[in-house]
């Protein structure tokens, strides 16, 4: 079950509280800004870009660190997490088969029935607007799947 919004704002705040007070609760956000500098290459350019344009396109996100390493943003439900190999960073929209793509953004995990991921490369150019369009609409789908659950 997924929890509230205010639930998650909740979490939200206190990570923000969390991240400014002791160093031994590390909060996800925190631990998010540190792999960025831990990568220290065009992956932590990459991941902090990813970063800044889910927040941008939802400034509601909650940021989460699972699975043993991996960044999560969730509203109403999982969006997005992003991994780091050493030769591409990999954004997996959790039911991103249900999304429309009209900018072709997905080049990674198409087979699939429910995910669908883009796979950034070193060089590669972010298509911002896109990119944050299907950001929102993953949210939206988010909401409206909450809001069924719900009536």
């Amino acid at each position: 079950m997924t929890p509230s919004r205010e639930k998650q704002k909740e979490w939200k705040e206190r990570d923000i509280l969390t991240k400014n007070s002791s160093q031994k609760e590390k909060s996800p956000p925190w631990i998010i800004d540190e792999r960025i500098r831990e990568l220290g290459d065009w992956r932590g350019k990459m991941l902090s870009q990813l970063r800044r344009l889910i927040k941008q396109a939802d400034p509601d996100v909650v940021e989460e660190w699972k699975w043993r390493g991996v960044p999560v943003w969730s509203h109403d439900g999982l969006i997005c997490t992003s991994e780091t190999y050493k030769n591409v960073v990999k954004m997996t929209f959790s039911k991103g088969a249900a999304l429309e793509d009209p900018s072709g953004l997905f080049n990674s995990s198409l087979d699939g029935n429910t995910r669908r991921a883009i796979d950034f490369h070193e060089d590669d150019k972010v298509d911002e607007e896109a990119l944050k369009a299907l950001i929102r609409a993953a949210v939206t789908l988010n909401a409206s799947r909450s809001q069924d659950q719900s009536s």
